[in-house]
């Protein structure tokens, strides 16, 4: 089985301080790693598609994007973690993380850490 991975907007401060929390709070053998660095053909990914969320390839070809993605993510860890990761997959949960990812993704740039490269390109936001 390949390594699963975990991939994420490197251009955006405030992404890159949650990768930072990952890596050093949430033990996982996925490989997390910013899209820009990323051979999106070899994982099936588009640039449209990194940019609109975070992306789950697992190494069983499984694939998930934005809040699903961070379940997977969770669902491979520690204990307490994959909890948190099963938590997000409950159905009344899940139907209110997507609203959720999608208001932290379009205001990621107002948010603690974030900077004005962080805000989402003009035609994805009005994709949302």
């Amino acid at each position: 089985m390949e390594t699963s991975t975990f991939v994420y907007d490197g251009d955006c401060a405030f992404c890159t301080r949650c990768v930072q929390f990952i890596e050093r709070r949430i033990p996982t053998d996925a490989r997390v790693v910013p899209w820009q660095f990323a051979d999106l053909a070899a994982l099936g990914l588009t640039e449209a598609e990194c940019e609109e969320s975070v992306r789950w390839v697992g190494g069983d070809g499984s694939r998930a994007a934005g809040p699903d993605a961070i379940a997977k993510l969770l669902g491979g860890s520690a204990p307490l973690w994959r909890m948190a990761g099963a938590g997000l997959r409950f159905p009344p949960v899940r139907t209110v993380a997507w609203p959720v990812y999608r208001w932290v993704a379009r205001n990621r740039h107002r948010l603690p850490g974030g900077t004005a490269a962080c805000a989402l390109p003009r035609e994805v936001r009005e994709r949302r």
